[in-house]
């Protein structure tokens, strides 16, 4: 569970709802506070419990290097509606979603785009589905396939209570719990709170079963011509460091490791996280990029 440090929208930050051909997507948009856009927009996509939220402390700053950058929610969780169908909540549906996103907040041109841990296994579906060229395409706190460790424990934890047990003893019994004893503030948690029941049980469910069945597609992607960064900390608790060190070795991607970070540098570490994302960015707009 991804847990913004603070909510208050900074300068240049504003909460907005984009229309597409496939519904309405719940966003924050940032656009430098001085100047206009200049480079190439970005599209940031969260993890399965997270929401837009978790890039907050990161988007003023990659604004302020000329761009657009827009965080969703995907489909169904937070403030974004989905049906209760679990097959509207697949990688590839969701992929799909990113695909259509894309094209909107790019107009057509590419887009850089970020998928953080199970939004990785979604972005890449947009990225090897070929229907949209990107600027480039990062990979956070992600892996090559299925989930693994403590962060799976818990994937299939939730699977087995939410059917009986519902969202309210998930919250009380772990999530609840686990913020207090983090020592998250009590503005955030009662955040935590209402975005969890906010979410679409049922795509929940299936996007659980999601992260814990993906297949490995490393070898589909590297067929894509798209810069890649995998980007994430060296304490990882989901994917394991080397896990996606090797990934990265798979994609001939560039590698960032964030010092101090585990599973969600963009709160835990957002002026490093945001820094790697800009550098990445820029070169891969250099026309004389090798």
């Amino acid at each position: 569970m991804s847990t913004p440090r603070f909510l208050t929208l900074p300068p240049g930050v504003r909460s907005r709802r984009i229309e597409t051909a496939v519904g309405a997507f719940a966003a924050l948009e940032a656009i430098p506070v001085s100047g206009v856009p200049e480079r190439r927009p970005a599209l940031l996509v969260p993890g399965l419990t997270g929401s837009k939220e978790d890039f907050i402390a990161v988007l003023q700053t990659l604004a302020q290097s000329g761009r657009q950058v827009v965080a969703i929610d995907m489909r169904g969780q937070f403030e974004t509606g989905g049906p209760d169908d679990r097959s509207a909540y697949t990688c590839a549906a969701l992929g799909n979603d990113v695909d259509v996103l894309a094209q909107v907040i790019g107009h057509g041109a590419p887009v850089h785009l970020v998928g953080h841990s199970f939004g990785g296994l979604v972005t890449r579906e947009a990225v090897i589905d070929g229907r949209t060229r990107f600027a480039s395409y990062t990979l956070m706190s992600s892996g090559p396939a299925a989930i693994v460790g403590p962060r799976a424990r818990a994937g299939r934890f939730m699977i087995s209570e939410l059917p009986e047990q519902g969202l309210e003893h998930m919250w009380h019994t772990r999530m609840e719990p686990e913020a207090m004893a983090a020592g998250v503030s009590d503005e955030i948690v009662a955040f935590l709170r209402k975005r969890l029941f906010a979410n679409s049980v049922t795509g929940m469910f299936a996007m659980t079963e999601e992260v814990l069945s993906a297949a490995d597609r490393c070898d589909e992607l590297t067929q894509v011509e798209v810069p890649t960064l995998v980007l994430y900390g060296e304490h990882d608790d989901g994917w394991p460091p080397h896990m996606q060190a090797e990934m990265a070795h798979r994609l001939d991607a560039d590698c960032v490791v964030v010092p101090g970070a585990a599973h969600s540098p963009a709160v835990e570490a957002p002026e490093t996280t945001a820094a790697a994302l800009i550098r990445f960015w820029n070169a891969a707009e250099n026309p004389l990029r090798n």
